[in-house]
Order: C-alpha cells, then structure tokens, then sequence
C-alpha cells in the first residue's frame, strides 16, 4: 500500500509504514492517461518472443533491447523513465529474479503521520482498533491459491508489493489477470512505470523460514513459476495525483496487469495454473452494509520479514482523504510495508467472495489499512485490459 508500499531490496532499510504510496524517483510533469505495455508471447521452446511493437517502442526511446537486459533497464535518468500510458514497456529478463532478489525485496517509502491526513476530508469514522494479522497456514496454495507477490524495480532498488490472480470475462477460466495497487506499477506525477515487473503466485508456498529461503531453489520459492507483466493500466488519477506522502490519489490507487509466464506454462494461462481466481465486484455494498473483509498480503516492514502471507479479518468503516473524491474503506490490520496491492475480499453480490479493493495506505505505526472502493473508474481500466486481450 502506499505507505504500506513496496519494499527496497536493502536489509538496512527501515520499513515504517506511512500513509503514502511507493512513489520515488526524479519529477516529471504529470500525465493524463494510464499505462499500457506490448505483449510478450512465450514460444513453443519456453523462450520469449518479443513482438516487433515492443522492439520499435523501445528504440524510440533510445532503448537497445540487448543492452536493457544487460543492466540499462537500471537508468533512471529523467529521459529514461517512461511515463506515458503508450510507453509502458517491460521485457522479460529470464532468471532476473532469482531467490534472493525475491527475499530482498524491500520497501522505499517515507512515512508520514496520522496526522497528515487532510482536514477537509469527507465522511470519516472513528480509527479503528488494531487488529493483529493472522499467519496464513501453508501450503499457501491451498488456503489463498489467488495470492502472491509482486516484485518490480525502481530508482532506489527491488521493491515488493502483494497482488491477487482475480477472473478476466473475456477469457473465461483461463485469465492472465492480476489486480494490485496503482502505486505498485508507476510512481504517480512526480515518476513513472516501475520495471521488470512480476508476479509469483503463493509466493514461499512452504511457508519456508527465512534461514531456510537462503538455501531454496527458485521452484521452492516460486513453485507456479514467475509471471511478467506484459501489459499494466492504472487510473489516471493515480499518474496524475499519486504521491509517496500524504494519501494523494489513494481513491484510485488501483491497477491491474497482463501477465505471461517467464519460461512458458505448457500453455497454460495463470488462472489454470494456480486453480483459482476471483472475480471483481464493482459495485461493493457501502462499508455499514459489510459484516467483514478479509485482506491479504506479504507484509515486509517490521515485525514481518516478507517471506510469509498473512491476513486480517475486520468490518470495514469509512476514510475520506478528500472531500471530493470518493470514500475508502478502512479496517483494521497490524499488516506493515509489502502487502500494498494485496486483495480485499467480501461477499458479492451472488453470495460468493470477490476482490472489492486492495491495500493502499496505512499509518506509520501499523494498525490500520485503508483501500479504495471499487467504481466506475476501476471497472474502466479492468475492462480496457481484459478486451485487450480478449480470445488470447
């Protein structure tokens, strides 16, 4: 979330949760739309064809695909870091996330008070109390097989976020969609998109102890492979209004990615792979007709080391950050840095769970977690990514 946000790939780094977004990098003039990328198919040999597109998007920015995975993905001049939605572009860098990048992971963020929030604000009820997370039982698979981690590069290192394999109407039972945080794939107005962006689902399966990850194979950490993003669309309000302080855009800080597996699936799409997916509920009941919502992440700052999924269980109440934008939900969770993005699930509309938001931003004392409501800005950029892809 944004101030659970991602994690820097530093030990060192303090990961005090705040109430902002993983945004960091040089500033640039905002921009208005979303972001998008090419698609990136795997062969019939497991290697990955990069389409003609993506090669010529890449050379319009001066980028020589060779020398990009050979370390220039890691300049983040201003010219460099592409912003726009037309210039989203992530190729795949086979075996770039090993097991200790993945462990690494940490978040940058800087934390900020309860008190930053602003005075103007709309509805908002009393700060819930805290509730301690819960250790999800491994294997994860079997308990939250839609979970998992997302892993990305930016400015200050390897970060790490949570996000949920959720249903894709145009491809049914064979979705390569996954929903995260808005803040987990681009910087907001002072940045751009994130790179070599990735999800692991059900993520140290095991539940593995950290002394026990240093010595894992990359199928122990990653036992569904690893899936990069070949396309990912946030809210323009997020790009334009997104801040690592503050809660700026946190209404919108929502996102979803196209994924396509690393080292191919035997041509299986992610949803197959995993068994499972959940679908997304825009028009969630108001937060007074909820009785519970249950969020779920990799939660990184301390006490937590990132290496294992928790949740938290809590009936929902309301958190306006400005008056004009709509209300978030807000429980409350224990849950620090790394599991921003992770899914919130409730009963939908026919009775069964769906995702009906994600983590955002949190406290930098951890005991609350606010994620926005899903309307009809969300629906739009699930929908422009699903038909996208639609009979792929």
């Amino acid at each position: 979330m944004r101030t659970i946000r991602p994690l820097l790939a530093s030990t060192a780094v303090a990961a005090a949760l705040a109430l902002t977004a993983t945004g960091c990098g040089p500033e640039e003039d905002p921009a208005a739309a979303p972001s998008a990328s090419a698609v990136q198919t795997p062969a019939a040999d497991g290697k990955i064809t990069i389409p003609d597109e993506l090669k010529d998007r890449l050379k319009e920015h001066g980028i020589d695909l060779d020398k990009w995975r050979g370390g220039e993905w890691k300049n983040w001049d201003k010219d460099k870091w592409l912003r726009e939605a037309q210039d989203f572009v992530n190729p795949i860098i086979e075996d770039l996330w090993d097991p200790d990048r993945m462990r690494e992971a940490e978040e940058p963020d800087q934390p900020v008070e309860d008190g930053d929030l602003p005075d103007d604000a709309g509805v908002t009820d009393p700060t819930p109390k805290r509730v301690e997370a819960t250790a999800v039982e491994p294997e994860y698979h079997g308990s939250a097989p839609e979970a998992g981690k997302l892993l990305f590069d930016g400015p200050k290192g390897s970060m790490v976020c949570s996000a949920t394999v959720v249903k894709d109407p145009a491809n049914p039972g064979k979705s390569n969609l996954v929903w995260t945080a808005g803040h987990c794939v681009h910087a907001g107005k002072n940045g751009g998109w994130y790179r070599n962006i990735a999800f692991v689902p059900s993520y140290n399966n095991k539940g593995l102890s950290t002394a026990e990850l240093e010595k894992a194979s990359r199928e122990d950490v990653a036992p569904y492979g690893v899936w990069w993003g070949d396309w990912a669309q946030t809210s323009e309000q997020w790009i334009d209004q997104g801040a690592p302080t503050g809660g700026q855009g946190a209404p919108y800080d929502f996102a979803v990615i196209h994924v396509t597996p690393e080292k191919g699936s035997g041509g299986k799409s992610l949803e197959e792979t995993v068994g499972s997916a959940l679908p997304v509920e825009f028009a969630a009941p108001a937060a007074s007709k909820i009785a519970s919502m249950e969020a779920t992440g990799y939660p990184a700052a301390p006490p937590y080391d990132g290496q294992k999924l928790f949740q938290c269980a809590d009936k929902p109440g309301r958190l306006s950050v400005k008056a004009s934008q709509p209300t978030m939900y807000r429980i409350g969770c224990s849950m620090t840095g790394g599991s921003s993005g992770g899914g919130w699930v409730a009963t939908g509309q026919d009775g069964k769970p769906a995702l009906v938001s994600n983590t955002s931003i949190g406290p930098v004392q951890a005991g609350w977690l606010a994620g926005p409501r899903l309307g009809a800005e969300a629906k739009g950029v699930f929908t422009a990514v699903s038909e996208k892809f639609a009979g792929r």
